[in-house]
């Protein structure tokens, strides 16, 4: 194959020798280095359909906020019933392209593979009113928990806290019903919108409020309780991967923490392994965190001697302190 190119004064042909080339991609792609689920070409999930699921989705549950400004009380259940029958068809074929990717489905016809998506899907629906639920609590947690909230429009409008949080829920849900290629990628478009990184299998409870978020990471087996307020570049991580006898990380194993109800974790605090932080206590900023610590501790920096140097000291029995 050659191609003509002119650059400036000068003109010439160019032989790329392109055909070399796609028969070297075609070895790696098909034989070499093949990613395909065995072997197979399919239909991959669209970020850009889910994408507009999701809007369609955040329409449904807060209609006035997501969807119309125009709508009230004579019109409103009929946007809301008209979106959601735009959307979960949409829904569902992303599903279908998702669970071929499942291992437990490998072997199913394409009739049966639809089949369960369409199931799955209408299990995911009747969750609806639950998921706008447990966001309401959400929402109030935002209002009561941020002096500079004015009002819940402005927390559903404003806080990418809040995105990130509606967009955790609807994945949490899908993750649960056994759609996880799907979960995760609804979960990285709130990523990319937001700066929030929430693992769609991670566990939380109602009353969660995400406070600026920016740099928030919380793994795969986290478990959060209720009433628990993150704020911005907080991690709840992972401190060491176990490997297989293959040499492959071990997937699933509980790594990330456990952080119980009422808890507090202030700016930039990192808190690694399956430690639990216990009820009601309060994370300091910038703490560096890999042991348990009891219910109702306050764990903070000491103070510096020098400007390099910081000194641990122990938990103070009497106030429940702990500096490190």
């Amino acid at each position: 194959m050659d191609v003509k190119v002119t650059t400036g004064k000068k003109s010439g042909t160019v032989t790329w020798n392109l055909d070399q080339i796609v028969r070297e991609l075609r070895a790696s792609r098909e034989l070499t280095h093949n990613i395909r689920l065995h072997g197979l070409i399919r239909e991959l999930p669209s970020r850009k359909v889910l994408l507009g699921i999701v809007e369609g989705l955040c329409g449904a549950l807060f209609p006035t906020h997501y969807g119309r400004a125009d709508l009230n009380e004579t019109n409103v259940d009929y946007f809301v019933g008209h979106t959601l029958n735009q959307t979960l068809p949409l829904l569902q074929e992303q599903v279908r392209r998702g669970l071929q990717f499942g291992h437990s489905l490998e072997e199913q016809a394409d009739q049966a593979i639809a089949s369960q998506a369409g199931e799955l899907t209408a299990a995911f629906a009747r969750q609806l009113p639950a998921i706008r639920g447990l966001l309401f609590t959400d929402l109030d947690a935002a209002y009561r928990g941020d002096p500079a909230a004015t009002s819940a429009s402005e927390i559903l409008l404003c806080y990418p806290g809040m995105t990130a949080i509606i967009y955790y829920r609807l994945a949490h849900a899908l993750q649960r019903l056994g759609m996880p290629l799907i979960a995760r990628l609804i979960s990285d478009i709130a990523h990319s919108s937001t700066g929030i990184d929430i693992h769609p299998a991670a566990e939380i409870g109602s009353h969660f409020f995400i406070d600026h978020g920016t740099g928030v990471v919380i793994g795969e087996t986290a478990l959060i309780g209720q009433r628990v307020r993150l704020y911005q570049a907080v991690t709840l991580g992972a401190k060491k991967f176990e490997e297989g006898d293959d040499g492959v990380l071990i997937k699933g194993e509980p790594r990330h923490p456990i952080v119980e109800d009422d808890v507090v974790i202030y700016a930039g605090a990192t808190i690694l392994g399956r430690i639990t932080i216990g009820k009601g206590s309060i994370i300091g900023g910038n703490v560096w965190l890999t042991q348990s610590v009891p219910a109702r501790s306050h764990v903070v920096q000491a103070q510096m001697r020098t400007s390099a140097t910081i000194q641990a000291k122990s938990i103070d029995e009497r106030v429940g302190q702990w500096s490190i």
